[in-house]
C-alpha cells in the first residue's frame, strides 16, 4: 500500500468523516421507528426515539464541519459526502412522513418542491464542479436549512407531540411551507448562478 493510498484512509476515517457516516445510520433507526409506530401501530414513545436520533444527527452536521476545520481534516470525500448524508436524510424523512399521512394534501406540494431544489442542485453543483466553479452557502440557505430541519422536527414528533401539545402537527406543517418558499428563492439563486457561468464559459 503506498504512502497516498494510506493518507486517503486515514482521511476517509477522520472524526468528521466518522460523524457524518452517524448521520447516514441514522436514517434507517429514524424512518423505522416512525414506520413501526404509524404503520405496524407500535406505541407512540417511537415518535420520540426518531425525534431524539433526528436530532443527535443534525448536532452531528454541525459537529462534522467544525472539527474539520478546527483539526484542518477538511478533505475532497468530505466535502461530497456531507450535503449527500444531508439530502438522503431531508428525502428519507419526508417520504416517511408522506406516507404515514403527516404530510398530506396541499402541503404534499411543499415537500415536493423541496425534493425537486434538492435535486436541481445536487445536479447544479455537479455541473460547476467540471467548470472548477464553487457557489458559496448563503445566509438565506442557511436559514432555509434550519426551519427544515425544525420543521421535520416537529413533524417526526407528530401525534406524540399533539398528545403534550395540541397543534404539534399543524405547526410542523406551517414551518414546512415557510422552509418550502425559502427553498424555492435560494433554487432560484443557484439557478441564476449556474446559468450566469455557463453563459461566460
Amino acid at each position: 500500500m503506498n504512502i497516498a493510498t494510506t493518507k486517503g484512509q486515514t482521511k476517509s476515517l477522520s472524526l468528521p468523516n466518522i460523524l457524518t457516516y452517524a448521520r447516514i445510520a441514522a436514517i434507517p433507526v429514524v424512518i423505522g421507528c416512525v414506520f413501526a409506530q404509524s404503520i405496524l401501530d407500535f406505541p407512540l414513545w417511537l415518535r420520540w426515539v426518531a425525534l431524539a436520533v433526528f436530532i443527535a444527527a443534525g448536532v452531528t452536521d454541525y459537529l462534522d464541519g467544525y472539527y474539520a476545520r478546527m483539526w484542518d481534516q477538511q478533505s475532497a470525500f468530505g466535502r461530497m459526502l456531507d450535503p449527500i448524508a444531508d439530502k438522503l436524510l431531508v428525502a428519507s424523512c419526508l417520504l416517511m412522513l408522506a406516507a404515514d399521512n403527516s404530510i398530506h394534501g396541499w402541503t404534499l406540494w411543499a415537500a415536493i418542491v423541496i425534493l425537486c431544489r434538492e435535486i436541481l442542485v445536487s445536479g447544479l453543483r455537479e455541473f460547476l464542479a467540471e467548470l472548477n466553479v464553487r457557489v458559496h452557502v448563503t445566509q438565506l440557505a442557511k436559514w432555509k436549512t434550519t426551519m427544515q430541519m425544525i420543521a421535520l422536527g416537529v413533524l417526526l414528533a407528530g401525534p406524540a407531540g399533539d398528545r403534550l401539545v395540541p397543534g404539534v402537527t399543524w405547526t410542523g406543517l406551517v414551518m414546512l411551507w415557510v422552509a418550502a418558499l425559502l427553498t424555492l428563492w435560494t433554487g432560484y439563486d443557484y439557478l441564476k448562478a449556474a446559468i450566469r457561468t455557463a453563459m461566460e464559459q
